[in-house]
């Protein structure tokens, strides 16, 4: 798994979004599938017309 480098601001406004014992990998595999779902939601609403 590729490494990555955060600076001291995103890491803070990761751990604002950690709930418990909750570590960065689940954090981020959280946000990735929200921003995926609002891109389906998103890409799907205009195909209806």
């Amino acid at each position: 798994m590729p490494q990555v480098h955060l600076d001291e601001e995103t890491v803070a406004r990761l751990d604002s979004l950690r709930q418990g014992e909750e570590d960065y990998d689940e954090i981020v595999t959280e946000l990735i599938n929200i921003y995926e779902a609002e891109e389906l939601t998103l890409f799907h609403s205009g195909d209806e017309v």
